[in-house]
This record gives C-alpha cells, structure tokens and sequence, in this order.
C-alpha cells in the first residue's frame, strides 16, 4: 500500500521550496542533509518548525524539504512556507491557526531593481561641486 503524502510549495525572495510531509517521527530533512547540519542558525531551524509548533504536530511527521536559491534566510522562509501550505493540504482545520499566525501568506518583499543612472536601487552617484 502507498504511503500518504503531503505536498506544499513555498516562496520567499528568491528561494523556492517543495516540502514533502510523511507520516512519521519528526525528523527535518533539508537537501537531503538533516536540519541540523544544513542550518547553522537555531533561528532558522525554528522558523521552520514554528508551523509544526502552532498545530501541535512536531512530532507526527517526517518533513522532507528540498530547497534552492536565494540565500539561508529565504531558504527558511520558503520552507516554512511550504510546510505550512502542507499541513493545509494533511488537515484543512488547521488553516485558521495558520492564517492567524500569517504563514499561509507569500512574503512580497523582493529586491528592487538598479535603475539607470545610478549605483544601486536608490544609491545616487557621488555628489561634487566641481
């Protein structure tokens, strides 16, 4: 018999994550790495875990989470996204809990383009008199 699976998809900055829920005993998997070694913050391990916290179901299923781009900070928000959408997907009484705690929100802040005429976004050149 096939093993039930929940799939969710999250977003931030530039960073994309495809979050796997099995039934299981809790253990994190980040690219194929355990979470542990993969983020060395514990900041970010419990960005990921803090929808899993807010359900109250740590401990029930194994989170495989493959993740690309951006940096590690986009990275654990794509994830937490994605594990949130998940658990929709596993229970869909949960969605009150996670829109109230606002993880079921894609983050829009994104980094804005250079323009033309100057050193960054918003950075004007150099100003001189002469």
């Amino acid at each position: 018999m096939a093993q039930v699976q929940y799939y969710g998809t999250g977003r931030r900055k530039n960073s994309v994550a495809r979050v796997r829920l099995v039934p299981g005993d809790g253990n994190i998997v980040v690219n194929g790495q355990s979470i542990n070694d993969y983020f060395d913050l514990e900041t970010l391990r419990m960005i990921i875990r803090q929808p899993l916290v807010a359900t109250e179901t740590e401990g029930r299923y194994d989170v495989l989470i493959n993740v690309k781009g951006g940096g590690f900070t986009g990275q654990a928000g794509a994830a937490r996204h994605g594990v949130a959408r998940a658990l929709l997907e596993a229970d869909p009484e949960y969605r009150s809990t996670l829109k109230r705690a606002g993880f079921l929100t894609r983050d829009p802040r994104m980094k804005e383009r250079k323009k033309y005429g100057l050193k960054g976004a918003r950075r004007a050149p150099q100003f001189s008199k002469r």
